[in-house]
């Protein structure tokens, strides 16, 4: 396993002391060359540190002052929320498929969600050797019909690729392979139920409201600030689900805060809500480390986490994939274990082949580095 780079090292350990409380809203951070010395690095160092801690929203310059905490946790739900508990059965649950809670809410036409048009392609040549070899060494396989949450293979190459590259930790079993993300907001209906209240940003991309009306939940639409949903509609909401798309949300391009994220994770506890964590695009952050997941902060109790291929590879790549908290495990199971797998087998294998060599990852890099000179350039 790759060391982390030191400025990595010093990031999570500041982030530490700022959400444990050592440096409470406010409070200023120790002057560079204090932290340099802290730390026995370079001040070039502690400053790419500190630009990461003010990129996700834990910290603020001031001019000629230093670095100043801005994260506060204890807004609106507090870290003292009661964490709620849930039995869950199929048969206990309650059902609404009155004519009012399947009641579809209609808005302006809102432009589709951007595809890797403009981005640099992944590369034909290795999607013709993933092919090519799989024909060659799998061909028998590709005839299989794959398992109904999708192949092991690749459900194994994800779960490596997320704990190697986006700090999730989740097995194979938890992961859900499907042919885009609007067919897995469908299948998250048909496990959460519509009886709940869906709470959806506002604005967002359009497809989420007319997939969710369409299968007949209930929605709410929650108004977007500079950092996230607003505190006071988040607080007067009555959702049972909450969809977001911490970073860059489309078309707004907000992202969510450090702050507004423990602020879902709070909601979400003391409600008994679950959150649908859309991460579309973050791969392409241009920060010099991943995008903090909300799966990531949560453990994966109250969050399922939702992302697909068709930035990174290719907008025909119909393959999207969720990660499920292990508590839905089960549900998934009763409701929805009968479903086969929307995605044909040889394009899951292929897009195994492609993870599990690495090409994958160095295509990702490789467009970060990119998007990083640019932003320099600019």
């Amino acid at each position: 396993m790759r060391k982390k780079p030191e400025y990595i090292n010093i990031y999570e350990k500041l982030r530490s002391d700022i959400t444990e409380g050592l440096y409470p809203k406010g409070a200023r951070l120790p002057s560079k060359r204090v932290a340099a010395d802290r730390f026995g690095v370079s001040v070039i160092t502690i400053q790419h540190a500190l630009e990461l801690l003010e990129d996700e929203g834990y910290v603020s310059p001031r001019e000629r002052s230093g670095y100043y905490v801005v994260y506060n946790e204890k807004a609106v739900f507090g870290s003292t929320a009661p964490v709620y508990r849930e039995n869950y059965s199929y048969r206990s649950e309650r059902q609404d498929d009155s004519p009012a809670a399947r009641s579809v809410q209609t808005r302006g036409n809102v432009k589709a969600r951007p595809d890797s048009a403009g981005r640099e392609t992944f590369p034909i040549s290795v999607y013709s050797r993933a092919v090519r070899k799989v024909l060659s060494d799998r061909p028998q396989d590709i005839m299989v019909k794959s398992p109904g949450k999708g192949c092991l293979e690749l459900r194994s190459a994800i779960s490596g690729y997320l704990a190697r590259s986006r700090g999730i930790k989740a097995s194979p079993e938890q992961i859900v392979i499907g042919s885009g993300a609007e067919y897995l907001y469908g299948l998250i209906v048909d496990m959460l139920g519509r009886y709940r209240s869906y709470g959806i940003e506002d604005p967002s991309y359009g497809k989420i409201l007319q997939v969710y009306t369409l299968n007949g939940a209930h929605t709410e639409l929650l108004p977007l600030r500079s950092d996230g949903i607003s505190s006071a509609a988040l607080s007067a909401s009555s959702a049972g689900v909450l969809h977001i798309t911490p970073y860059r949300s489309y078309p707004s391009g907000i992202s969510a805060s450090a702050s507004k994220k423990r602020e879902y994770l709070s909601f979400a506890r003391s409600r008994g809500a679950w959150i649908i964590e859309d991460d579309f695009e973050s791969e392409y952050t241009p920060s010099t480390k991943p995008e903090e997941t909300l799966f990531q902060i949560d453990g994966g109790v109250r969050v399922i986490y939702v992302n697909s291929f068709t930035m990174t590879v290719s907008p025909g790549e119909r393959i999207a994939y969720m990660v499920l908290p292990e508590l839905l495990l089960k549900v998934y199971e009763e409701r929805l274990g009968f479903c086969s797998c929307s995605v044909p087998t040889l394009n899951q294998l292929v897009l195994a082949e492609i993870i599990s060599a690495g090409d994958f990852e160095r295509h990702i890099n490789r467009v970060r580095r990119k998007i990083r000179k640019a932003g320099d350039l600019s």
